[in-house]
Formats: structure tokens, sequence, C-alpha cells
């Protein structure tokens, strides 16, 4: 089944050509970062203004690097949910219209579980099932992931998801946005042990997280040392240190309680090198596997968007004429395709 998926539920305007027998044919994305940088964070409605401005153009990109006319096409799948509403809007009009146009099924997607799939896109990809960590801007889980639409919420944090936390805290270092790789590249040159940050709720049972103490921790540091080049390279590593032994902790955890020996990561935190690093010494601790999206994959992106609509098209899910955005959508909500 050849399937266009677009993805559009915050600041990356994402389309891509999927087909269910030879795998992804094209795909294209634009980052509005240049865009948000200078506010600090993603400003919706100039998010939303953007979209419109490039979707339809990457769209025909897409369709021709795929060598793929819309006649071609057996089915569209956009975002639906969660995510910013106006955002979301302009990736559903699109794509029902275009799917209405040209006479072919549609279908709205749940970001998160195009999030969870992205590592079904790679050559090796994960069987079910599998215990999944989302760690993203907006989200932070653990889900055990038994099948196509078949999600347990094991844990989640209770405050700022881990993304945002490395926005927030690279901003009062004074660092760019978005905040995860700026973290990432002072921490290169920070110095081991200067610094000790908590590990938060994990001198305590559960699987659930929280960021905020981390969060403070380093905002205490940022006003106690003078922030030269050296402080804010040592801060940057011990909040990164902290961030990612916490997953890490918790993502052991879960693999004990659940049994499971395989361990997908996704979302945009998950491109982190350090976080691969430390949760692939943990599969060799647990013996068990550790599956990534490449990069690119990471982010948001319109490949995950087209495979997880093409496994619900393929099994007769579609939409009626009217469109929709769902802001905010639990995963749990989903169930199988039927």
């Amino acid at each position: 089944m050849l399937v266009l998926g677009l993805e559009t539920s915050c600041d990356d305007t994402g389309v891509a050509v999927f087909d269910t027998s030879q795998g992804l044919l094209a795909h294209r994305l634009y980052s509005q970062t240049r865009l948000h940088a200078e506010y600090g964070g993603v400003v919706p409605e100039l998010a939303s203004r953007d979209h419109i401005r490039k979707l339809l153009p990457l769209i025909r990109e897409v369709l021709l690097e795929a060598g793929v006319a819309p006649s071609g096409l057996q089915g569209l799948a956009y975002t639906t949910g969660p995510g910013l509403a106006g955002a979301l809007l302009v990736g559903a009009a699109v794509g029902r219209s275009l799917a209405y146009a040209w006479g072919i099924p549609a279908i709205g997607v749940h970001h998160m579980e195009g999030h969870l799939l992205a590592p079904m896109l790679e050559p090796e990809p994960p069987a079910f099932p599998f215990l999944a960590l989302l760690v993203s801007g907006g989200h932070t889980l653990l889900v055990d992931v038994q099948g196509v639409g078949q999600y347990r919420i094991l844990g989640e944090s209770v405050d700022d998801a881990v993304g945002e936390a490395f926005d927030k805290t690279a901003k009062l270092l004074g660092l760019g946005y978005p905040g995860g790789p700026e973290i990432a590249k002072a921490a290169e040159h920070g110095t081991p042990g200067r610094f000790k940050f908590p590990r938060p709720m994990t001198d305590r049972p559960g699987l659930d997280f929280s960021f905020s103490g981390l969060k403070t921790a380093a905002l205490l540091a940022s006003q106690q040392h003078a922030l030269d080049a050296r402080t804010i390279g040592d801060i940057a590593l011990a909040f990164q240190d902290a961030a990612i032994d916490t997953l890490a902790i918790k993502c052991a955890r879960a693999l004990d309680d659940t049994g499971h020996k395989r361990l997908v990561v996704a979302g945009g935190v998950g491109a982190n090198r350090a976080l691969r690093a430390r949760l692939t010494q943990l599969g060799v601790e647990r013996h068990a596997e550790i599956f990534y999206p490449r990069p690119q994959f990471c982010t948001d992106n319109g490949a995950m968007i087209a495979y997880a609509g093409a496994m619900r098209l393929q099994a007769g899910e579609h939409e009626g004429l009217g469109f929709g955005a769902r802001p905010r959508w639990g995963l749990t909500d989903l169930s199988p395709p039927h």
C-alpha cells in the first residue's frame, strides 16, 4: 500500500511516501528552529503560518523524488494530535482535502504512536512486544507495547518532560534553542564531578519521572557561580548526566518489571549520543536489545506518520469527510487496527 504521510504537530513540517512492500521511498523535513530561536521556544501562530507556506511545496518535492503521481497513492495519513491545535489543523485540512480530491482514504494518526513505531522504518526493526522510552520536548513516557495500538503506560513525567527540562536549563545558561543539542555540546567541555545534581524519584519505587528538582538544582548552581564558559560546561555536564541516569534507572526497573528483552528509544531526546551510550550499556547489563530510529527519525517527521497510518489504512481504517485536531489525546485511547 502506497501512503503519503504529513506531520505538522509542532514546529517541523514533515512529508514522506511509504510503501508497505518496498519501504520508505522519499521524505522531506523542514525545521522551523531558526524561526523560533529568537523567542526561546515555539510560537504557535508562527508555526501554523509556516506550515501553510511549506506543506504543499514539500508534498510536490516528495512525490517527485518517489516517482509517484497522486493517482498512484492508495492512502494519506496526517497527524491529528497531540500537538499545537493550529499546526495540527493545517496538516489535517490539507491532508483530508487532498485525499478527497484524489479519491483515496485518509486517516488521522496519533503523533506518539508515530514515534513508537519509528524504529520499524529501520532495516532490522524490533519484534513485538517491547518496552518503549518516549523522550521529547513534550513527553516522557515508559510504555509496554504489545502490538500496534496495544499500549500500556508504565510511567510518565509528573511535571516537565525531559526535553522541556533541557530547553529551560539551556535558556538559564544562556545557550541557544533547542536546548538538547546545546546542552550536549556544552557538556563535552564540562569537568566531571564539579557539580552533583539529584536523580529525582529514583530513591522510591515506581516508574514515574520528575525533572523539576533537577532543573532547580541547575538554576541554583547558575546563581551561585559566575557563568563563564567553564562553569556553563560543568553545569551542562552535571545536568545531562543526572537526566540520563534518571532515564536509565527507570528503564532498568521497567525491563525488570516487565521481563522484556527489547527496549525501543524514540523521540527527539533519543538522538542524544550520551543517552544512547548509557542505554546501550544498560542493554549489555540486562541482556536486552536496544533499538533506536536513525537520528533524523527521532525528531518529528513524516516517515513515522506514513508508516503508522499505513498500518491502520491497510487494516481498513479510514476517516469520514470531516477533520479536526486533538491537541490532547491519550496514547491509551488507541485500539489495535481493525
